[in-house]
Order: structure tokens, then C-alpha cells, then sequence
């Protein structure tokens, strides 16, 4: 069934005479970001707004959150005055389900362990009109592709791989819990216009390559930030020969590049996977307005001049990629891969393989991996791996289970997951003998930094494509190479493997008995939500304080962060997410997984008020305790990964006055805006390196902080020397005020206070 057809209508009623507005407005031919950029703004455009430089306020056309997010999300949007959302807007119960046994006890044990939470997210959402997605009915941006996304359409999402929609043509941004918030209380949502990237891809992939190794190349080429602030686009006919649902994995994994988001141009494969998911009206509607859905002609043609950066891919050369290990842009083509082993002294023994995901579990996906089991087992072969599928949606599975894929699956060695988040995010019950030691997996999920999949250092994770991931379970060898290299079977002899084959859609169509949907109360005046005020799971939301009205003095440095420090060094998943809608408790995971700089070791640094070195959350609760602030240091694109507004949330809560770094990642600045800290960065970059561990810290210049400004950051040595370091920052007008009062939220609060 289609939801939203009325929505979908106006915007398409819309859409030409918007993109025409926005062509002669820029006086040029547009790219298709550029028709959804503009037909999306908030206040009719009355000048081309400058990429990379001018704040835009947009218009999104709906919210999608999952369950971990959407607890603190509701939590704020409960606050702000509203009796119902503005936009239409879902809740997704998909993290929170550990995979430990199988799909059906694992199910079973999150409905009763999480019990208090789903109840809770099933009640607000009830109450103010949001779609409820019950645990089990599939991770949240397989649900949205297959249920909610549509062409020229713009969303948000409170979960960073919310561009996978882009698969379907739609521009969908991650972003943090206040931003959503915004746009549910029917407020304009503000993003810095972003810059253009294009992607040309020409030719047509064959054998073993698939979609996954378009975006494992180009996260190669970009690296973990070179998307930071920009919208990818892909176009050319090798784009148009893609699945729908590859288009929807390239976008996915686009995060872990830091792009805005991924696009594609609507085409017939976006048409066919509409109508494959009985979307048959919004296929028909699109198919009016092609034109408008899809880049101008003048672009195809000379894309250079319309990009900011130009990427050209020859899918006809392309082959396998496996990125990692700990990071997703460390590229090599299957072909490199056994020497890079050696060179890398990376285990090559492969203890687990893992396939599905929001990035990889299509029915397509899936269909290409179970034709390799079933090969291999033809051929007697038999996995030498662990070997875990986890379908991405009710439909997928329900639809695989009915084409006999599941078998073939159990018959392999394989165990099923439940539809949901399980090893991406870290809820994942592995079994190892010692958690120590170093070990091989490999995922085709989309991110692998440190710990991120089992809370263990010494796992090397490693992203490849479902094909070469199953390849990889059968080898039980990360050397392997399946284009070339042949495995000795039971009988002793040597046998190879056959190029996968699959299918885009379900042959026989998809199909499902109960997807899991809960629509809302028409009126919702009369349900009560109800967050017991004894619960260590749930706690309601008291405003942050607005700011003093003065520069800030005596400071104490509480971490100097080393290297990398993304979300997950910031705010830990894994056991951490039962906590994600108690604000005081889930703040005890603060920066724990951060490096310090000073020792090189974690969760480990020095409190200036009695010398001696404790964890970073009980040492920054004694500084709030003595009402002393604090400021955190961090190296380049800190906060990368996911959109968790936590990480931002909990230095707020637990007294941190500013962020200090070389560089941020996007959605975190954001989301530290939102939450009216001070985010700031070096001026010069080798400033990070005068800090000092002991520095008490004044922040000058507050006072008259204004776009442009900047801001003096005065370091007391404990030598009694003292050195002044100049720091940058991006807050327009608006972000300030945010900074003011406080935070966004209490801006908003006092606005529908006002109205009402």
C-alpha cells in the first residue's frame, strides 16, 4: 500500500513550476539535488544560495526515527507545546533487538526485556500521530525504501544512514534528535546548502561485482570525511543499470564518507521497484514528471561544469572491494587483498561472516548469496566460517523464507537473525574464547571502526559486498580470492565457485503476512504517556540552563582526545543502547572510548582538583559538582559516523562548556549547536598541540559573538605561563541565539509558549 499519496501529490502538483522558478533563479540548467534543494525550500528562493557558505531553511516532507534515537527525540518533541506532528513521521523499533541465538528468541527476549521502552514509544507515538513500526517489522531505511520513500521527495531521520532513500530518487539526511524535532513541531529546518559532488558511472558491472563495490571504491577516493558537507550525486548510464535497491546501498554507505547524502536520477528501475512494492500511483505520478526527477540534459553533458568535484567510474573495469580493517575508507581490490594480508599481518583466518543489514539485506542481496551457498554445497563445499543473515525487513524475510533461501541458508550452517540492527551497531552476543586476541570478521554492513561490532579491540573488521562476504564464509579465508582461486571440497577435489546470480525483484512478487505497521489514534487528545519516574531506562527532560551572559573563565581541560573519535568513541551502542532515553545514566558512557592524548589509553585522565587519574564521566561529575566547567580537545572530523545527538547531549548535561578540534564532522557540529554548547575549531590546526594537560581555560570573546567572529581561547600552563589561541566558528545568527538561551529547544518552547 502507498501512504502519504496526498503528499506526494502536492509536491509533484509542485515540482515543474518550482524547478522552472529555481532554473531561471540560477540562470542555468540544474542537477536533480539542485530541483529538490530548491523545491524544498522553506521561504520561496529570491537569490541562488551559495553552496558550502549559505544557511537555507528547508521543508522536509517527513521524519523517520528508530528506536534508540527516537527515545530522546520524543522525550524533547514532547516538551515543545505541539498536540500532534506537522509532517508525517515513523517510529522504527530496530536497534535495540541482541543478536544471540536466532530471529525467534532473540525477538522474544527484546519484547520482554525492552518492554517498558516499546511501550513507551508506542504510546507517544499514538498520541501525537506517528507511525509505529513494531520490533521485528525490519531495520528502519530497508522499511522506508520499501514503504516511504519516493522521488523528488527531501526526509530526515534520526540515524546517519538515513540517505539510503536516496536509492528511490529522494535527497534524505541524517540528523540529530533536535533537528527532527524541528521539523515535527512544523518549523523550518536549517542546513547549510551543501556543495555537489558527481559521480559518473559508465558501463555495466558483471560476475562479482555488485553496488557494494561502488561505494567501497569511492569511499576509497573521498576517505572518511571527503564527503563532509556535500551532497554525492551519481548519474550516467552505468547509474541507470543499477537495482533500485544497489542504488539504495550506495547511498547508505555514503555516510561513512560524511556526505550530506546520496542521490540518484529517477529511472526505470526506481519505477519497477514501485510497482514491485505497491506503489503502482507514486510510479505512474513520477513517470509524468520524469523530466523534473532527473538531472537537465546540459548536465549529463558537461557535468564538470556543474559539480563542485567530479568522480568518473567505469563499472565495465570495476571489481571487488574489502575495506578495513577500523576504518571504512581503507580500500583494497579483491585482486591485492592476500598481499595485503601478509604486508598487514592481518589474521587471515575469517571467524565470522556476516550479510544483511540496512545497507545489504535486498531481496536481490540475499538471492546472490544463497545461489553461492547453494553452490558451494553442490560442489561439497561447506562453510568454514560463521555465517549469520539478517534480512532487512519483515517483506525480505518473509519473501526469502517463501523462496526457499532460508533453507538453503540453514543447510550451510547458516543462523538467521532477527530483522534488525543486531552486529551493525554493536548489539551482538558474540562468542569467542578470548575476547583479547586478534580475529577476522567480515560484514557487508557499512561501518567497522574499533569495537563497533562485538566491544572487542582486537577484532579486525573488514566490509565487502554479500557475495564476497558468503565467498568468504566457505573459504573460512580473507587471502581468498573467488574470481580466481579454487577450495578443495570433502572429496579432495579442487573445485571454484561460480559467478553469483540473483534477482533484482521477487520473481513470484514479495509478499508478507503482518509487516509490523501500528498506525496512530486519530485523536491522540486522550492517551497518556507514561515514563515511570523510578525507571533507569526512561527519564523526562528538564531544560538546559541558557548561557550566563559572560566570557568563560577557569575552565578545566578534561580530555584531549587522540586520532580519531567518532560517535561510538563519544557515546558507546552495544550494552549503552538500553540507556539511550535516560539522559543521566547513558551519560555515565561519556567520551569512555576516547584516547586521551597525554597516556595514550582510554577512559583514563587526570582530575585537576585532586591529581589523580580517573574515569572521564566521574571526573567531569566532580568538576560539575565544584560548578567548574570544562572543555573537550579533539583532532580532525570529530564526531564522525552516527547521527546519536547523545554525544552531544551528554557533555551539555554533565557541564562541558565547549568542544575545541580541528575539524567536525557535520551532523555532530549540528548537534552541539542544537544543545547550546560551543563548538569550536583551531584557527591554526597546530594549536591542538600547545595544550597542555593541566591548562585551566578562559574563553573570551563571547560577549560580542557574531557570524564571522572568532574567539580567544587563553591556555594557563602550570608553569604559570600563559599562551592566547585564536578559534573559528560557523554559527549564523540563529545558532547563536540557540547558544543564548540555552539551546534549540528552549528557543522553541518559548515560541509556541508566545503563541499560545
Amino acid at each position: 500500500m502507498a501512504f502519504d499519496l496526498d503528499l506526494i501529490q502536492k509536491v509533484y502538483a509542485a515540482l515543474p513550476e518550482k524547478v522552472a522558478a529555481a532554473r531561471k533563479l540560477l540562470g542555468r540548467p540544474l542537477t536533480q539535488a539542485e530541483k529538490i534543494l530548491y523545491a524544498h525550500s522553506f521561504e520561496t528562493p529570491q537569490h541562488a544560495y551559495e553552496r558550502g557558505k549559505d544557511y537555507v531553511n528547508f521543508s522536509p516532507d517527513r521524519v523517520a526515527m528508530q528506536d534508540a534515537t527516537a527515545q530522546m527525540a520524543l522525550l524533547q518533541f514532547m516538551t515543545c507545546g505541539r498536540a500532534q506532528v506537522a509532517v508525517p513521521s515513523t517510529v522504527h523499533c530496530d536497534h535495540l533487538i541482541q543478536a544471540k541465538t536466532g530471529a525467534n528468541q532473540d525477538l522474544a527476549t527484546a519484547n520482554e526485556v525492552n518492554k517498558e521502552v516499546y511501550d513507551f514509544l508506542a504510546s507517544i507515538s499514538n498520541k501525537y500521530g506517528i507511525g509505529f513500526w513494531k520490533p521485528g517489522a525490519g531495520i528502519i531505511h530497508q522499511v522506508v525504501l520499501e514503504n516511504y520513500a519516493f522521488p523528488g521527495g527531501m526526509m530526515i531521520g534520526t540515524d546517519s544512514h538515513t540517505p539510503n532513500a536516496g536509492g528511490l530518487g529522494m535527497i534524505a539526511i541524517g540528523v540529530g534528535g533536535a533537528d527532527a524535532v524541528d521539523v515535527m513541531a512544523g518549523l523550518p529546518w536549517e542546513l547549510k546548502m551543501p556543495k555537489l559532488i558527481g559521480v559518473k558511472l559508465t558501463g555495466k558491472m558483471s560476475g562479482w561485482t555488485s553496488a557494494k563495490d561502488i561505494i567501497l571504491k569511492v569511499a576509497g577516493i573521498l576517505t572518511v570525511k571527503g564527503g563532509t558537507g556535500a551532497i554525492v550525486e551519481y548519474f550516467g548510464e552505468g547509474a541507470d543499470s543499477l537495482s533500485c535497491t544497489g542504488k539504495g546501498t550506495i547511498c547508505n554507505m555514503g555516510a561513512e564518507i560524511g556526505a550530506t547524502c546520496s542521490l540518484f536520477a529517477y529511472d526505470d528501475k526506481m519505477g519497477g521497484y514501485l510497482r514491485a512494492t505497491n506503489r503502482k500511483e507514486i510510479a505512474d505520478m513520477a513517470d509524468g514528471i520524469r523530466e523534473y526527477l532527473r538531472p537537465d540534459e546540459e548536465v549529463y553533458s558537461s557535468p564538470e561544469k556543474y559539480y563542485d568535484q567530479l568522480i568518473e567510474i567505469n563499472l565495465d573495469e570495476l571489481e571487488p572491494y574489502v575495506n578495513g580493517p577500523f576504518t571504512p575508507d581503507l580500500a583494497t581490490p579483491i585482486s591485492q587483498m592476500a598481499e595485503a594480508v601478509k604486508q598487514h599481518g592481518w589474521p587471515d583466518a575469517v571467524e565470522v561472516a556476516l550479510i544483511g543489514s540496512c545497507t545489504n539485506s535486498s531481496y536481490e542481496d540475499i538471492s546472490r548469496a544463497a545461489f553461492i551457498a547453494n553452490d558451494a554445497m553442490e560442489k561439497g563445499l561447506k562453510a568454514k566460517s560463521e555465517y549469520t543473515i539478517t534480512p532487512g525487513s519483515e517483506m525480505v524475510r518473509f519473501t526469502i523464507e517463501r523462496d526457499g533461501m532460508l533453507d538453503t541458508f540453514d543447510k550451510m550452517g547458516g543462523v538467521v537473525l532477527a530483522n534488525a540492527c543486531g552486529p551493525c551497531i554493536g548489539q551482538w552476543a558474540r562468542h569467542i574464547d578470548d575476547p583479547n586476541r586478534k580475529n577476522t570478521i567480515v560484514t557487508s554492513f557499512n561501518r567497522n571502526f574499533a569495537k563497533r561490532n562485538d566491544s572487542y579491540s582486537g577484532t579486525h573488521a573488514f566490509v565487502a559486498s554479500p557475495e564476497i562476504t558468503t565467498a568468504y564464509a566457505i573459504a573460512g579465508r580473507l587471502s581468498f580470492n573467488p574470481l580466481k582461486d579454487t577450495l578443495v571440497n570433502e572429496k579432495g577435489e579442487s573445485v571454484k565457485l561460480a559467478e553469483p546470480q540473483g534477482f533484482e525483484l521477487p520473481p513470484k512478487g514479495f509478499d508478507v503476512d503482518d509487516p509490523g505497521f501500528q498506525a496512530p489514534a486519530e485523536d491522540g487528545s486522550k492517551v497518556e504517556v507514561m515514563v515511570n519516574p523510578d525507571s533507569n531506562r526512561l527519564q523526562l527532560l528538564s531544560p538546559f540552563t541558557a548561557w550566563e551572559g559572560t566570557d568563560l573563565s577557569h575552565l578545566r581541560l578534561l580530555i584531549k582526545a587522540f586520532g580519531k573519535c567518532t560517535t561510538d568513541h563519544i557515546s558507546m551502542a552495544g550494552p549503552w543502547l538500553k540507556f539511550r532515553g535516560h539522559l543521566d545514566n547513558i551519560s555515565n558512557n561519556m567520551l569512555i572510548g576516547a584516547i586521551n592524548a597525554f597516556n595514550m589509553e582510554s577512559n583514563k585522565v587526570k582530575n585537576q582538583l585532586t591529581g589523580e587519574y580517573g574515569e572521564v564521566p566521574a571526573v567531569q561529575r566532580d568538576y560539575k559538582a565544584h560548578g567548574i566547567g570544562s572543555v573537550v580537545v579533539g583532532d580532525e572530523n570529530y564526531g564522525e559516523g552516527s547521527s546519536r545527538e547523545h554525544a552531544a547531549m551528554e557533555p551539555r548535561h554533565l557541564g562541558v562548556r565547549a568542544i575545541v578540534v580541528k575539524s567536525f564532522a557535520r551532523i555532530h557540529e549540528t548537534n552541539l549547536k542544537k544543545q547550546g554548547m560551543l563548538a569550536l575549531t583551531f584557527n591554526d590546526k597546530a594549536d591542538y598541540d600547545k595544550i597542555q594537560e593541566d591548562d585551566v581555560i578562559d574563553l573570551q570573546g563571547l560577549t560580542t559573538l557574531a557570524p564571522g567572529s572568532q574567539v580567544t581561547m587563553v591556555l594557563r600552563h602550570k608553569d604559570e605561563t600563559t599562551e592566547n589561541i585564536v578559534l573559528n566558528h560557523t554559527y549564523n545568527d540563529q545558532q547563536i541565539e540557540w547558544f543564548k538561551a540555552g539551546g534549540a529547544l528552549n528557543v522553541i518552547r518559548a515560541e509556541f509558549a508566545a503563541q499560545a
